[in-house]
């Protein structure tokens, strides 16, 4: 049992979900001073980075951690704080959008100066630009591996295969 407990595999995955809780709770605070929740600016940063600043609802819940009715709570929400608004798709009338308002464009334009500067100094900052190229290519890896949905409807599954 002992040989079990110093496997490698267990250090990866406990330094790993460390350092995540230890980023999140740091930048969590700053996000919050902003009157947003973490899930809030995710979905803002999901729908602002994404082509037309809109995302189906399916596919904003496969970029996130929610359910597709977690993702219709929190866009009910945000649509009654004016932060996104919902659009009919006109390919599917099953499916709408939703889209972030210039009311949400700008609570993010007051979020992000303050969340880049935690980020450099929690995580990016940390590592040299060499290290750090090598960690997002592994993260993208492992990510598309374990939700392969996390980049659907976005500008990185739009691009043509090279």
């Amino acid at each position: 049992m002992n040989e079990d407990l110093d496997d490698p595999r267990l250090t990866a995955v406990g330094l790993f979900a460390e350092a995540y809780t230890g980023l999140m709770n740091r930048l969590a605070a700053q996000i919050e001073e902003h009157r947003l929740s973490q899930v809030e600016f995710e979905v803002l940063m999901r729908l602002a980075r994404s082509p037309g600043s809109r995302l189906r609802m399916t596919d904003l819940a496969g970029q996130t951690t929610l359910s597709t009715s977690g993702v219709t709570r929190v866009v009910d929400r945000m649509e009654r704080t004016g932060l996104v608004r919902r659009e009919a798709c006109p390919s599917d009338r099953r499916s709408s959008y939703a889209v972030i308002t210039e009311s949400g464009m700008q609570r993010l334009a007051d979020v992000l100066p303050g969340h880049l500067e935690l980020v450099q100094r929690w995580y990016v900052g940390l590592l040299p630009e060499t290290k750090l190229t090598e960690l997002l290519g592994s993260l993208r890896t492992i990510r598309d591996a374990v939700n392969p949905c996390a980049t659907a409807g976005s500008a990185e599954t739009a691009l043509p295969a090279a």
